[in-house]
């Protein structure tokens, strides 16, 4: 009998992932005769039996949108809130696949989705899954459908803001998506000429980027670009970050490790107001006027690169041969120009950080680039 298969998308949205739906529907159908259903907003809908047949009039016209065809949400199966309670409805989850009659689901995501898949794993169901996110860190995959585009949008806004940083003689503080990697940063801060880029694995020194501006104007540049990732910290509050997580970790009483759980999240959250505050200390040490442009949620929309819609058809049609050979528990990398299946327990739980010595980070400081270090 042909294979009837499953396919959500969880977590945060990006460009590519109609692509992706687009590239295993298609091949599964056209290649292998399976029968495929989506299912809407994540995790959630399949609690909720949410579907829609994935017929190829619903699959056509898709591989230019942004977004994604089928909703997504952060719900997962373990902690899911219902009627205000969080709840564990993974129960549901497992009795709704098996009763769609799934031989495979397909779970498109990032970090969180590979924990939440590897969690459906472990209760029997047949799972494989596809690398997305626009922060490029998820583990064992060269590269995430998602990344190229947000790193074109990032890229761009960086050449754009070139030309008013140099009419008014400003510092202009780039804000770019990415809390605990910093490949998005680096990527679009290289690409766009930006002359400091700060990212969360190369803990900085305010003095150092202050200094590297002032070397600039003494050569007679009178502006800077600072590309910085909104996860990027200083030296100072670094410390104080595994300060406190050494402290929680240690801590034998579990209402000290509460609070130091709570005062972790609060120095975590400082960091939405952290361009602000570099802003006003770079133009306290430098005299330059600064100004801060945070490209936010810009990043993650629109239309998918030509790149995006490369790799997501190529690692999706790959998925539907994978299913076609009965492989599972597997999430489909980008190995080059190829693919290669890795176990999902392999990813899941794991983050794909800059390494401090990557040729993109050794190439930015041979152009003069400043880390802040």
């Amino acid at each position: 009998m042909a294979k009837r298969i499953g396919i959500l998308t969880a977590g945060g949205d990006c460009p590519g992932l109609n692509a992706a739906i687009r590239g295993v529907g298609k091949s599964a159908q056209s290649n292998y005769g399976m029968e495929v259903i989506g299912f809407r907003s994540g995790f959630r809908g399949l609690m909720e039996n949410q579907t829609i047949r994935l017929d190829s009039a619903i699959l056509s016209g898709i591989l230019t949108t942004g977004g994604t065809i089928l909703g997504t949400s952060r719900d997962k199966p373990n902690r899911m809130t219902i009627g205000g309670k969080e709840q564990d409805m993974t129960d549901v989850i497992v009795e709704n696949y098996h009763a769609n009659n799934l031989d495979a689901l397909v779970c498109l995501g990032g970090g969180g989705t590979h924990k939440s898949a590897l969690h459906l794993l472990n209760y029997g169901l047949n799972i494989i899954t596809l690398p997305k996110t626009i922060d490029n860190d998820v583990a064992k995959t060269d590269v995430t459908f998602g990344f190229p585009t947000a790193m074109d949008i990032a890229t761009e806004a960086i050449d754009r803001l070139h030309s008013t940083a140099h009419s008014h003689h400003r510092i202009i503080i780039v804000e770019i998506m990415g809390h605990r990697a910093g490949w998005l940063a680096l990527g679009s801060g290289i690409a766009g000429g930006a002359d400091v880029i700060l990212i969360p694995e190369i803990p900085y020194q305010l003095e150092s980027v202050a200094d590297a501006i002032k070397t600039r104007v003494h050569t007679g540049k009178k502006f800077s670009i600072v590309a910085v990732a909104e996860g990027a910290l200083s030296k100072a509050d670094q410390e104080k970050l595994e300060s406190l997580a050494s402290k929680k970790e240690t801590s034998e009483s579990k209402d000290k490790r509460k609070q130091l759980k709570k005062d972790i999240k609060k120095l975590v959250d400082q960091q939405a107001s952290h361009s602000f505050q570099l802003a006003k200390q770079l133009e306290e040490l430098t005299g330059l006027e600064s100004r801060v442009s945070i490209l936010g949620h810009l990043q993650r929309g629109g239309t998918p690169s030509a790149s995006d819609r490369l790799l997501a058809t190529r690692l999706g049609t790959a998925c539907a041969d994978l299913i076609n050979q009965g492989k599972f528990g597997i999430m489909v990398a980008a190995r080059g120009e190829g693919y290669e299946p890795v176990p999902i327990e392999e990813v899941a739980g794991n983050r794909k950080l800059v390494p401090i010595d990557h040729p993109w980070i050794t190439s930015a400081r041979q152009v003069g680039t400043n880390f802040g270090d």
